[in-house]
């Protein structure tokens, strides 16, 4: 279960297999939850949208949780962990462009490789 009371879809990740992932892999994981939320958004599924944002959740703070001794990385994951919540749930207060945050995560999907 997270901090926050939500429980884990991931749960195997959540036992420790995501802290023995590359960061890089971890990244590319959040980006496919936070593609699937912005696309769900845009095509008006609220429920896809809603689910995947969840994941997306889980998975931003399992990685924030194995990047506390990283201050950089901390301070990257707790901004986009932000500015995703924002535009998927808030009234984009970022001015968020929603193509842009997915090519942001995109990125690292060719590094894990």
């Amino acid at each position: 279960m997270l901090k926050n009371g939500l429980n884990f879809d991931h749960k195997d990740l959540a036992n420790g297999r995501w802290a023995e992932l590359p960061f890089a892999l971890q990244m590319g994981n959040i980006g496919s939850e936070v593609s699937r939320a912005v696309n769900s958004k845009a095509r008006g599924n609220n429920d896809r949208m809603t689910n995947a944002a969840y994941r997306a959740i889980e998975l931003f703070e399992l990685t924030i949780e194995n990047n506390l001794n990283y201050p950089g990385r901390l301070v990257e994951l707790c901004r986009g962990k932000e500015e995703f919540l924002d535009y998927i749930f808030g009234e984009n207060t970022f001015k968020t462009d929603a193509k842009k945050m997915v090519r942001y995560y995109d990125q690292f999907v060719s590094l894990a490789k």
